[in-house]
């Protein structure tokens, strides 16, 4: 029962009400065998199946950061929801773990249930191309926290992994190959630097850039999902490990995949850097250094096989729609990255 006293303190219980109605139909469409029951409860249901031999639960949470700022601007909200589905999965699946469910948290200033439905969309379409389950999530309306108009979005996902088939940056080798997944363009990391860079007018994020597309549309290209590409290619090669190029870039997170003793030695020009970064370099004065400490610089997984995989691996990933390179070797040395 709605009260209008809560309501003239600016939470509107029906406005949650029909939120909840709209996005029922997205909810239910990323349903997966393991769900049980549905969008309601107290908390969200999922029953392990069998097919795991030592079953291990792999967690990531993580959330869109000031790239809303570019949605708010833009009035686009149905992909930021992948964003945030993305940022989380794509961790998972560095331990090679299959996601099974995910769950959202949106804050709101207004709940406007049209906008909601919107974001929530784009949760659930990320949640199809991880193959995993939106389970739950909160929507919780904070007027006077958050502006109207304006809103947060995070989340976390579960995965699960057998114990003996996990990746593990301990069985990366020195004559490994890289191979690097391209990136759909910025993600949705270092937002705090484009902003400086790049202001946040109508008029400059409508700017057309050579490719076709202008600025914002370029900025909002959802996170690109590596769930099932990352799990195709387990199955064909012997896959070492992976890394998720987000925020600090190639010099942060390359290092997380090996272990003492090896060195990721890259080839920059070996993939190609979509349009924005060299907007961004070229505007901004920014260092290549910096760039590549920052952005994903059009990298947007790595993962390390057995050289004589290569070709099989490059195969498989290009078979699942990705764009794949051989972007460089592991070699012998001091933990860490040669950029060349």
């Amino acid at each position: 029962m709605a009260t209008d006293a809560y309501k003239s303190a600016g939470v509107d219980v029906e406005a949650g009400y029909e939120s909840v109605r709209l996005i029922k139909e997205d909810v239910k469409r990323t349903a997966i065998e393991g769900v049980l029951g549905g969008i309601g409860g107290f908390g969200g249901l999922f029953e392990i199946g069998k097919g795991y031999d030592e079953p291990v639960l792999v967690s990531g949470t993580d959330g869109v950061g000031t790239k809303l700022k570019i949605a708010f601007l833009l009035d686009k909200h149905d992909t930021i929801g992948q964003d945030c589905v993305a940022m989380c999965v794509n961790d998972v699946a560095c331990s090679g773990a299959k996601p099974i469910f995910f769950l959202d948290y949106l804050a709101v200033g207004k709940n406007v249930p049209e906008r909601v439905a919107e974001i929530v969309k784009g949760v659930a379409d990320g949640c199809v191309l991880a193959g995993c389950a939106l389970v739950g999530g909160e929507t919780a309306e904070m007027p006077g926290f958050y502006p109207d108009g304006e809103y947060d979005l995070a989340g976390f996902a579960v995965g699960m992994a057998d114990k003996a088939k996990m990746l593990d940056p301990a069985a990366v080798r020195a004559g490994d190959a890289l191979i690097g997944i391209a990136s759909s363009g910025v993600h949705s990391n270092g937002f705090s630097l484009v902003r400086k860079i790049i202001p946040c007018e109508k008029e400059t994020l409508a700017e057309r850039m050579a490719d076709g597309r202008t600025v914002g549309e370029a900025l909002l290209a959802p996170t690109r999902i590596y769930v099932r590409p990352l799990l195709a290619l387990a199955q064909r090669v012997r896959l070492r490990c992976a890394a998720h190029i987000t925020g600090g870039g190639w010099y942060e997170n390359i290092p997380r995949m090996l272990p003492e003793g090896v060195c990721a030695v890259l080839k920059k020009d070996a993939m190609p850097v979509p349009e924005i970064f060299r907007l961004l370099a070229q505007r901004g004065s920014v260092p290549e250094d910096d760039m590549y400490n920052t952005f994903n610089m059009g990298l947007g997984m790595l993962a390390a096989v057995d050289a004589a995989d290569a070709d099989a691996a490059l195969e498989t990933l290009r078979a699942a729609g990705e764009e794949a390179y051989l972007i460089g070797e592991c070699v012998s040395g001091e933990r860490g990255i040669r950029i060349c």
